[in-house]
């Protein structure tokens, strides 16, 4: 077979040969950023979207999720494969390919994304502030200012304590709902009958695009092409293959972890506060307050200190993805303070305005929607041209199935753009 030869925008290995013990530990640290990642599938918007289809809808939306989170893993492997075979994030090879005008178009959309996605998530760390403690919307604001700048302090330590920061934060909501659902054990007749797709009800089609909405986040897009592309310094092809396996290891594990936990949020709902057909979706803090009257304060508790850890992780997470944004887009670095003070004032704002959180969760979510053909788009794109891939371009299987997937993920995500504004128009 002839080999390609590299492109002007593939980033060389590194000089100077690796030992074989070298080339194993750094391909080892591979392993991590879909850890990172996954926490943009388990913000406070899916906690918000997953309660509200489960207690209004039961199991029936159980193949959505499913769906949803399966869906994800093709979309975060091309962001991770085109991080390890450029040695570039997303939106420094939209800069390095696109027009002026273009190029300004993109980073203006994405910087609104990361705005938005920063607000649900600084929202849902208030709430659960609120929830666990009692505290007033807008104290809760300040503590989670101070907690989620803490979290990023770890980042001026290196990529790797960050990560396990994210990481523990992720294991505190997975225990929260292990926890939450062994004392509240679903219909395992309920959850296999879920999987077959339906869309009877009034709701059920607005939920399921909900779901999708708040499920597949453009900012995680960019986050993970930009902490794949400087992971190590690869010595060849050989080793950017093995890169690729670990990545695709990286990304199972980490998106299945996220699919349990958001199917476990639909089948607790769905058992608890389903009672037939007409039964409103529940709030969060209405989530909460059930659980402590029907189960016990202990089940509460998991679910409040799931949704603070939540709220503060994925807040974090989405700072470090508006500096891959403005990096990339504009070749402009700011200040991680200053970064995080700028995302976090409107979501600060609105909170001591007294609004209610949330339909600003909601209008965030529908804001989301705007990023999605945008990101997803230009991934396919760039991960589809050989003179930027070389030999790990994308196959046309690959290339047509992940175009139907964009085609399908933008037009519902059109639709919930327009059924939420007119919902929360009116």
């Amino acid at each position: 077979m002839t080999r390609t030869s590299p492109s002007p925008l593939i980033t060389e290995p590194l000089p100077g040969r690796l030992t074989p013990a070298a080339k194993n530990l750094r391909i080892a640290t591979a392993l991590g950023p879909a850890f990172v990642a996954a926490i943009a599938y388990l913000d406070p918007g899916n906690f918000a979207t997953n309660f509200a289809a489960g207690s209004s809808t039961g199991y029936r939306l159980v193949w959505v999720v499913v769906l949803a989170n399966v869906v994800a893993m093709p979309i975060q492997y091309l962001a991770a494969k085109l991080g390890i075979v450029t040695g570039q994030s997303l939106p420094q090879l939209c800069r390095a390919t696109m027009g002026r005008r273009s190029r300004w178009v993109m980073w203006g959309q994405a910087e609104i994304v990361a705005m938005a996605t920063d607000l649900a998530e600084f929202v849902g760390a208030a709430i659960g502030l609120n929830l666990l403690f009692g505290m007033p919307l807008p104290l809760a604001a300040v503590i989670t200012a101070v907690l989620a700048f803490a979290i990023l302090a770890f980042q001026r330590r290196g990529h790797r304590p960050f990560e396990l920061a994210v990481g523990a934060m992720l294991a505190l909501i997975c225990a929260g709902f292990l926890y939450t659902t062994l004392r509240i054990p679903p219909s395992a007749t309920g959850v296999l009958g879920g999987l077959v797709p339906n869309f009877a009800g009034d709701d059920t089609l607005l939920l399921a695009v909900g779901i999708i909405g708040a499920t597949v986040m453009p900012h995680a897009i960019y986050l993970h092409s930009g902490l794949m592309s400087n992971r190590v310094g690869v010595a060849g092809d050989t080793c950017r293959t093995k890169m690729l396996h670990f990545a695709r290891v990286d990304i199972g594990i980490a998106m299945g972890i996220a699919g349990l936990v958001n199917l476990s949020m639909l089948a607790v709902a769905a058992k608890l506060f389903y009672a037939g057909p007409g039964t409103p979706a529940i709030g969060l803090g209405e989530v909460h307050n059930r659980f402590a009257e029907t189960i016990g304060g202990s089940v509460a508790l998991a679910f409040a200190a799931a949704l603070l850890a939540s709220g503060i992780s994925s807040s974090s997470v989405g700072t470090a993805a508006g500096q891959i944004i403005m990096d990339g887009f504009l070749n402009l670095r700011i200040a991680t303070w200053l970064r995080r003070a700028i995302t976090m004032t409107p979501a600060v704002v609105l909170l001591m305005s007294g609004l209610d959180p949330t339909k600003a969760l909601v209008l965030s979510q529908v804001t989301l929607s705007f990023g999605i053909p945008f990101a997803l788009g230009a991934l396919l794109w760039l991960t589809s041209r050989r003179d930027i891939m070389g030999e790990h371009v994308n196959t046309r299987t690959m290339t047509a199935g992940m175009a139907a997937v964009v085609a399908v993920l933008s037009g519902l995500n059109l639709m919930l753009l327009g059924q939420q504004l007119t919902t929360w128009l009116t």
